[in-house]
This record gives C-alpha cells, structure tokens and sequence, in this order.
C-alpha cells in the first residue's frame, strides 16, 4: 500500500462507480460472466460492499450473484484438525477452495452452463446447505467476497481490495477471533493484496471510505 494515492469517496459513490466498470468489463478467458473479486478480512466487511454494487448493478438492469466463501468453509472436522486457534489452518484450509472451482467457477468458464451454486456448506449446524442452484444468464456477473482471496489464482476479471490498517484492523476484529490477525499479516507479507488487487478501498473508519482504482 506504500505510495497509492487514495482519493476519499462515499459508499453510495464508490457503489455506483464499481457497478459502471462493471458494466464495461470484458471477461479475460472469453466467458460471458465477468467474475469479481471483493477481498477483506471479516472485519473489512467486503461483503457490505459486494451487495452495495450488487444492488448498484439491478438498478442499471445488470443481473449479478453475490457469493461469500463463508458459505464454502470445509466441515469443522477439517478446520479445527489442530485446534480452534490454528493460524496455518485458518490461513490455508479452512474454505473449500476445491468446491469453489467446482461449483462457483467451472460453470463460468467459456463453455460452462451458468449453473452456479451459492454457498455448499452451513458453518452453524455444520451441514450441507442443500440449497438450490442459480442459473446466472450470459452478462450476469459473479462477484466472490470473503478473505484471502488473492491467494488462489481464481480467475478474476476485476479484484477490488478492501483495506484496513493493521491497528483498524485490530480494533474492528472481535476479541474471540484476534488469534486470526497473524494470518492477515502473513497475507499482507506474502500476497501483498494492495499491490495486485486492480482497486483497493480503504476502510479504517467505516464512514469515509478512500479508494484508488488502477
């Protein structure tokens, strides 16, 4: 993040302009479903900003899907393997990333059938979901919010960058899940997700978000 210029900008705004670059992005593997990134830690809430655009987008008569990967956690067998504390799993296995390609990304692929399937697994009851699949229509646009998501190569037409410093991000964070800040900073470190991501937005203070779009 050293040495981006952010400009600072409303949430209504900023919402309005994701939703027109939308409008206009071409998907990169010739697909008719441009697919985008909303990347945050919890505390960022990246998913606020997803339905913002998505709603953005109904206005302009754009269909979209909104899908959180908190809806692709992997059964807490597997997640709590080493414990309910682990960094490394938290940072490496928690979410279903096979199931994501599967279920959210294979059918979005040039001669995939649209068919995709919003969430797979219900972190509260700890089962199946079962819910039914959304048939997206050629132009509708994907747009996957959760953490990490830079890390796994999922093939993103635009990536938007939700921001916090890390004493924002601390203050945000609930105290039962601070054991998750590690894992943000090694992100941060390995990933860099403000230097890749096309757009980042800035939300130390949840009233006055600053962004820069490249």
């Amino acid at each position: 993040m050293d040495g981006v210029r952010l400009e600072a900008i409303t949430w209504d705004r900023l919402g309005d302009a994701l939703a027109e670059r939308l409008l206009d992005l071409k998907p990169s593997d010739g697909s008719p479903w441009p697919k985008v990134a909303f990347d945050g830690a919890p505390a960022a809430r990246p998913g606020d900003l997803a339905a913002r655009v998505a709603e953005a987008l109904r206005v302009r008569g754009r269909t979209c899907l909104p899908v959180g990967t908190e809806g692709f956690l992997r059964p807490a067998s597997l997640r709590y393997e080493f414990g309910h504390e682990d960094e490394e799993s938290y940072y490496s296995g928690w979410f279903d990333t096979g199931a994501l390609w599967r279920e959210v990304f294979g059918p979005l692929e040039p001669d995939g059938t649209g068919r995709v399937l919003p969430d797979l697994w219900d972190p509260v009851t700890d089962r199946a979901t079962r819910s039914p699949y959304v048939q997206l229509p050629p132009g509708g646009a994907l747009l996957l919010h959760g953490p990490f998501l830079l890390n796994h190569w999922f093939p993103f037409d635009l990536t938007v960058h939700v921001s916090l410093t890390p004493g924002a991000l601390r203050r945000r964070t609930p105290e039962a899940d601070r054991w998750t800040l590690p894992a943000f900073a090694r992100y941060e470190s390995e990933t860099g997700p403000g230097e890749r991501a096309d757009i980042v937005v800035r939300a130390d203070d949840p009233r006055h978000p600053a962004w820069s779009q490249g």
